[in-house]
Protein backbone atom coordinates (compact mmCIF):
# COMPACT_ATOMS: atom_id res chain seq x y z
CA UNK A 1 0.00 0.00 0.00
CA UNK A 2 1.47 3.13 -1.21
CA UNK A 3 1.86 5.56 2.14
CA UNK A 4 2.60 2.36 3.97
CA UNK A 5 5.50 3.68 4.88
CA UNK A 6 4.89 7.55 6.31
CA UNK A 7 2.60 5.71 8.64
CA UNK A 8 4.85 2.85 9.68
CA UNK A 9 7.35 5.86 10.93
CA UNK A 10 5.09 8.17 12.66
CA UNK A 11 3.53 5.07 14.67
CA UNK A 12 7.56 4.20 15.46
CA UNK A 13 7.64 7.52 16.41
CA UNK A 14 4.73 8.18 18.71
CA UNK A 15 5.24 4.60 20.24
CA UNK A 16 9.37 5.18 20.96
CA UNK A 17 7.71 8.97 22.32
CA UNK A 18 5.27 7.16 24.89
CA UNK A 19 7.99 4.66 25.98
CA UNK A 20 10.24 7.49 26.41
CA UNK A 21 7.87 9.43 28.47
CA UNK A 22 6.57 6.58 30.80
CA UNK A 23 11.14 5.52 31.29
CA UNK A 24 11.88 9.25 31.77
CA UNK A 25 9.53 9.73 35.11
CA UNK A 26 12.04 7.03 36.41
CA UNK A 27 15.14 9.34 36.16
CA UNK A 28 16.52 12.12 38.20
CA UNK A 29 16.73 15.88 36.49
CA UNK A 30 20.81 15.13 36.74
CA UNK A 31 20.23 11.49 34.83
CA UNK A 32 18.17 12.78 32.25
CA UNK A 33 20.66 16.07 31.58
CA UNK A 34 23.28 12.69 31.38
CA UNK A 35 20.79 11.21 28.93
CA UNK A 36 20.12 14.19 26.97
CA UNK A 37 23.98 14.79 26.52
CA UNK A 38 24.66 11.43 25.39
CA UNK A 39 21.79 11.78 23.08
CA UNK A 40 23.23 14.69 21.52
CA UNK A 41 26.70 13.24 21.21
CA UNK A 42 25.09 9.90 19.05
CA UNK A 43 23.57 12.68 17.09
CA UNK A 44 26.91 13.99 16.27
CA UNK A 45 28.68 11.09 15.54
CA UNK A 46 25.81 10.00 13.03
CA UNK A 47 26.20 13.32 11.43
CA UNK A 48 29.77 12.77 11.04
CA UNK A 49 29.80 9.61 9.54
CA UNK A 50 27.23 11.35 7.06
CA UNK A 51 29.05 14.18 6.33
CA UNK A 52 32.87 12.37 6.10
CA UNK A 53 31.25 9.66 3.81
CA UNK A 54 30.08 12.39 1.43
CA UNK A 55 33.13 14.57 1.49
CA UNK A 56 36.08 12.12 1.48
CA UNK A 57 37.29 10.11 -1.27
CA UNK A 58 40.04 7.36 -2.30
CA UNK A 59 42.19 9.02 -4.58
CA UNK A 60 44.94 6.09 -5.17
CA UNK A 61 46.66 5.35 -1.72
CA UNK A 62 45.51 8.98 -0.50
CA UNK A 63 42.60 10.16 1.39
CA UNK A 64 41.25 13.59 0.01
CA UNK A 65 38.45 15.50 0.76
CA UNK A 66 36.26 17.25 -1.55
CA UNK A 67 32.60 19.51 -2.36
CA UNK A 68 34.19 21.88 0.36
CA UNK A 69 32.75 24.42 -2.08
CA UNK A 70 29.75 23.09 -2.55
CA UNK A 71 29.11 23.17 1.23
CA UNK A 72 30.09 26.70 1.96
CA UNK A 73 27.57 28.05 -0.98
CA UNK A 74 24.31 25.93 0.09
CA UNK A 75 24.92 26.40 3.44
CA UNK A 76 24.95 30.36 3.50
CA UNK A 77 22.78 30.90 1.07
CA UNK A 78 20.49 28.65 2.59
CA UNK A 79 20.68 30.38 6.22
CA UNK A 80 19.98 33.89 4.62
CA UNK A 81 16.94 32.73 3.22
CA UNK A 82 15.93 30.79 6.13
CA UNK A 83 16.62 33.56 8.33
CA UNK A 84 14.76 36.41 5.72
CA UNK A 85 11.47 33.49 6.05
CA UNK A 86 11.71 32.94 9.31
CA UNK A 87 11.36 29.06 9.20
CA UNK A 88 12.40 28.35 13.14
CA UNK A 89 10.10 30.99 14.06
CA UNK A 90 7.28 29.29 11.78
CA UNK A 91 7.81 25.91 14.27
CA UNK A 92 8.19 27.55 17.02
CA UNK A 93 4.65 28.97 16.66
CA UNK A 94 3.39 25.63 15.62
CA UNK A 95 5.33 24.18 18.43
CA UNK A 96 3.58 26.46 20.90
CA UNK A 97 -0.06 25.65 18.92
CA UNK A 98 0.64 22.23 19.81
CA UNK A 99 1.35 22.93 23.53
CA UNK A 100 -1.78 25.05 24.00
CA UNK A 101 -4.01 22.63 22.07
CA UNK A 102 -2.29 19.23 23.97
CA UNK A 103 -2.37 20.56 27.20
CA UNK A 104 1.05 20.87 28.41
CA UNK A 105 0.91 24.33 28.65
CA UNK A 106 2.61 23.77 31.80
CA UNK A 107 5.83 21.91 29.91
CA UNK A 108 8.87 24.61 29.63
CA UNK A 109 10.54 22.47 27.32
CA UNK A 110 7.84 21.41 25.19
CA UNK A 111 8.61 23.55 21.93
CA UNK A 112 12.88 23.27 21.67
CA UNK A 113 11.68 19.14 22.30
CA UNK A 114 9.44 19.75 19.64
CA UNK A 115 11.62 21.36 17.61
CA UNK A 116 14.94 19.32 17.91
CA UNK A 117 12.97 16.10 17.63
CA UNK A 118 11.44 17.71 14.40
CA UNK A 119 14.42 18.68 12.78
CA UNK A 120 16.10 15.02 13.59
CA UNK A 121 13.83 12.40 12.21
CA UNK A 122 12.98 14.84 9.50
CA UNK A 123 16.16 16.38 8.00
CA UNK A 124 17.92 13.12 5.82
CA UNK A 125 18.18 11.32 2.52
CA UNK A 126 16.27 8.22 4.03
CA UNK A 127 13.20 10.45 4.56
CA UNK A 128 13.26 11.42 0.89
CA UNK A 129 14.66 8.32 -1.17
CA UNK A 130 12.53 5.86 0.89
CA UNK A 131 9.33 8.24 0.78
CA UNK A 132 9.94 8.51 -2.76
CA UNK A 133 10.43 4.36 -3.11
CA UNK A 134 7.37 4.26 -1.43
CA UNK A 135 4.98 6.86 -3.63
CA UNK A 136 6.51 5.01 -6.83
CA UNK A 137 7.21 1.29 -6.10
CA UNK A 138 5.15 1.08 -2.54
CA UNK A 139 8.41 -0.71 -1.43
CA UNK A 140 8.48 0.83 1.85
CA UNK A 141 11.66 -1.22 3.28
CA UNK A 142 14.26 2.17 3.72
CA UNK A 143 11.30 4.32 5.73
CA UNK A 144 10.86 0.71 7.55
CA UNK A 145 14.26 0.68 9.14
CA UNK A 146 14.69 4.82 9.50
CA UNK A 147 11.26 3.77 11.69
CA UNK A 148 13.35 1.84 14.28
CA UNK A 149 16.38 4.46 13.79
CA UNK A 150 13.56 6.88 14.89
CA UNK A 151 11.65 4.87 17.39
CA UNK A 152 15.52 4.47 19.64
CA UNK A 153 16.07 8.03 19.23
CA UNK A 154 12.53 9.50 20.02
CA UNK A 155 12.38 6.99 23.51
CA UNK A 156 15.91 8.56 24.55
CA UNK A 157 14.66 12.08 23.60
CA UNK A 158 11.77 12.18 25.40
CA UNK A 159 12.44 10.37 28.26
CA UNK A 160 15.06 13.62 28.69
CA UNK A 161 13.81 16.71 27.13
CA UNK A 162 9.91 15.38 27.66
CA UNK A 163 6.78 14.93 25.42
CA UNK A 164 7.00 17.79 22.91
CA UNK A 165 9.82 15.13 20.73
CA UNK A 166 6.36 13.10 20.67
CA UNK A 167 4.74 15.70 18.78
CA UNK A 168 7.66 15.23 15.94
CA UNK A 169 5.57 12.54 14.16
CA UNK A 170 3.29 15.51 12.76
CA UNK A 171 6.11 17.42 10.73
CA UNK A 172 7.47 13.41 9.67
CA UNK A 173 3.93 12.60 8.79
CA UNK A 174 3.34 15.82 6.29
CA UNK A 175 6.78 15.37 4.69
CA UNK A 176 7.13 12.09 3.78
CA UNK A 177 3.49 11.58 3.31
CA UNK A 178 3.62 14.86 0.61
CA UNK A 179 6.88 13.79 -0.90
CA UNK A 180 5.39 10.21 -1.53
CA UNK A 181 2.43 11.73 -3.25
CA UNK A 182 4.49 14.00 -5.30
CA UNK A 183 6.88 11.07 -5.97
CA UNK A 184 6.55 10.53 -9.90
CA UNK A 185 7.87 14.33 -10.13
CA UNK A 186 10.88 14.49 -7.35
CA UNK A 187 12.15 11.46 -8.24
CA UNK A 188 13.39 12.50 -11.69
CA UNK A 189 15.78 15.12 -10.57
CA UNK A 190 16.42 13.03 -7.10
CA UNK A 191 19.90 11.73 -9.14
CA UNK A 192 22.51 9.82 -7.60
CA UNK A 193 24.58 13.32 -7.12
CA UNK A 194 21.59 14.77 -5.81
CA UNK A 195 20.90 12.29 -3.23
CA UNK A 196 24.64 12.34 -2.52
CA UNK A 197 24.47 16.15 -1.96
CA UNK A 198 21.47 16.47 -0.15
CA UNK A 199 23.11 13.80 2.50
CA UNK A 200 25.99 15.51 3.03
CA UNK A 201 24.25 18.70 3.59
CA UNK A 202 21.47 16.78 5.48
CA UNK A 203 24.53 15.50 8.01
CA UNK A 204 25.71 18.86 8.51
CA UNK A 205 22.21 19.88 9.86
CA UNK A 206 21.87 16.67 11.94
CA UNK A 207 25.50 18.11 13.52
CA UNK A 208 24.45 21.08 14.13
CA UNK A 209 21.01 19.71 16.05
CA UNK A 210 23.95 16.84 18.14
CA UNK A 211 26.08 20.84 18.92
CA UNK A 212 22.68 22.60 20.83
CA UNK A 213 21.82 19.35 22.77
CA UNK A 214 25.33 18.40 23.96
CA UNK A 215 26.51 22.23 24.44
CA UNK A 216 23.35 24.29 25.13
CA UNK A 217 23.77 26.55 22.38
CA UNK A 218 21.17 28.08 20.11
CA UNK A 219 21.49 27.33 16.44
CA UNK A 220 18.68 28.08 14.89
CA UNK A 221 18.85 24.83 12.51
CA UNK A 222 15.46 25.69 10.68
CA UNK A 223 16.48 28.69 9.34
CA UNK A 224 18.68 26.58 7.92
CA UNK A 225 16.71 23.73 5.72
CA UNK A 226 16.58 25.98 2.41
CA UNK A 227 20.17 24.07 2.12
CA UNK A 228 18.86 20.93 1.56
CA UNK A 229 16.86 22.30 -1.60
CA UNK A 230 20.36 24.27 -2.18
CA UNK A 231 22.17 20.96 -2.49
CA UNK A 232 19.92 19.41 -5.02
CA UNK A 233 19.99 22.62 -7.42
CA UNK A 234 23.86 21.96 -6.85
CA UNK A 235 24.08 18.19 -8.28
CA UNK A 236 23.14 20.28 -11.33
CA UNK A 237 26.04 22.63 -11.65
CA UNK A 238 29.77 22.68 -12.12
CA UNK A 239 31.30 22.81 -8.98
Amino acid sequence: MIGFGTLINSAAIVAGGMLGHVTGRLFKPEQQESLSKTCGISVLFIAIAGAMQGMLSIDGSALVSGKSMMVVLCLAIGTIIGELIGIEKGFEKFGAWLKEKSGNSGDNQFIQAFVVASLTVCIGAMAIVGAIQDGILGDFSTLAVKSVLDFIIIAIMTSSMGKGCVFSAIPVFLFEGAITLLASLISPIMTDVAISYLSLIGSILIFCVGVNLVWNTRIRVANMLPAVVLAVVAAYLPF
